[in-house]
């Protein structure tokens, strides 16, 4: 099964990566809100008032985006360079200062990464129409992982700016697919997943799945679950998991591969029944420092809630074919449905 986490682990619990934020003046100084000063009407006899002195309330500033830093993989990442390659070419394309929009600007910086620049012809929802963008990287996980070829998910947030100044979030996740090339792993493709509408008459338990604090989504999975499109199987385990556990989820649905990577077996997730988590209790599976009793009792009881196919970094010893390990799932763990 696909799909995963890499995260960063250390002073900063969530692996991040930021582009830079400007702060914009809006307005020109000593100008009022139409941008001119008050003219008296001829012949009145009234004296224009004086010009005023420019202050705070006449300079009005943008509220700068916000500014997250660079995302790394961890020294116990399988290929970290891959997966740094990955996230290099989503900051390139989801993320510019003030002046930096459009394609051609977009191709360059894509360019500047020894990459090839029509890859920035597939930003697709990465790439909004706006005046200026931040990036965070929340983890960048395995979609799959072999000798010569890999899929990295590269979960995101976004924060853009529209031409009134205001503030929009979103996010979205990228699978992004490598090639093994010397120095280093090329680019091949990238797919930005699109999630559908929000359904009209979502499941109960997706609004019960959203309002809980122990579960953590990302915006891509967060969207998934208003879209109706994820079986009650997966969001009632997630539900029961969040009794014992604390979990951030990587990927419901969107952004996932549609066939388990190396392999044309569709894989559960694009169906909506399956999820990743890359964090439990607040510790990345791939972190070295969190207990390995933790990932197999999760693993444990992410079947004992239903899972037909639990996949994780822990080799559960005599659990038939219930459990597996793979490269691909040393960042994560796979909780899958077959209903």
């Amino acid at each position: 099964m696909t799909g995963g986490d890499g995260g960063r682990w250390g002073a900063d619990r969530r692996g991040v990566l930021r582009a830079g934020a400007a702060v914009l003046l809006l307005g020109a100084a000593g100008c009022t809100s139409g941008g001119k000063q008050p003219v008296a009407a001829a012949g009145s006899g009234v004296t224009p008032a004086a010009p005023t002195s420019p202050t705070s309330a006449d300079t009005p500033t943008a509220t700068p985006l916000p500014r997250p830093a660079l995302w790394e993989p961890g020294a116990s990442e399988i290929q970290p360079d891959v997966k740094r390659r990955a996230v290099e070419l989503v900051a390139a394309l989801g993320a510019w200062p003030p002046g930096g929009q459009g394609l051609e600007a977009a191709r360059a910086r894509v360019a500047a990464l020894g990459l090839p620049p029509a890859l920035a012809d597939r930003a697709g929802p990465l790439a909004p129409a706006a005046a200026e963008a931040s990036l965070e990287v929340v983890v960048a996980q395995y979609g799959g992982i072999l000798a010569d070829s890999a899929s990295v998910l590269v979960v995101c947030r976004q924060w853009t700016r529209g031409p009134d100044g205001s503030v929009a979030e979103g996010g979205t996740t990228v699978d992004v697919r490598l090639s093994r090339a010397e120095p280093r792993w090329t680019v091949t493709a990238l797919n930005p997943g699109v999630a559908g509408p929000a359904a009209a008459s979502p499941s109960p338990a997706v609004a019960r799945v959203l309002a809980e604090p122990r579960i953590e989504l990302p915006p891509e999975a967060a969207a998934d679950l208003r879209g109706g499109t994820v079986h009650d199987s997966a969001l009632e385990a997630m539900l029961r998991l969040a009794g014992p556990y604390a979990l951030s989820v990587s990927v419901v649905r969107t952004g996932h591969p549609l066939d388990v990577f190396g392999t044309t077996r569709p894989s559960d997730h694009p169906l909506g029944r399956a999820f990743d988590v890359w964090r439990i209790d607040g510790m990345a599976v791939v972190d070295p420092a969190t207990p390995r009793q933790l990932v197999e009792s999760f693993m444990r009881d992410a079947a004992a809630a239903g899972s037909y196919n639990v996949g994780g970094p822990v080799a559960i010893p005599g659990a038939g074919n219930r459990f597996f390990t793979d490269d691909t799932h040393h960042d994560h763990c796979h909780v899958g449905f077959d209903h």
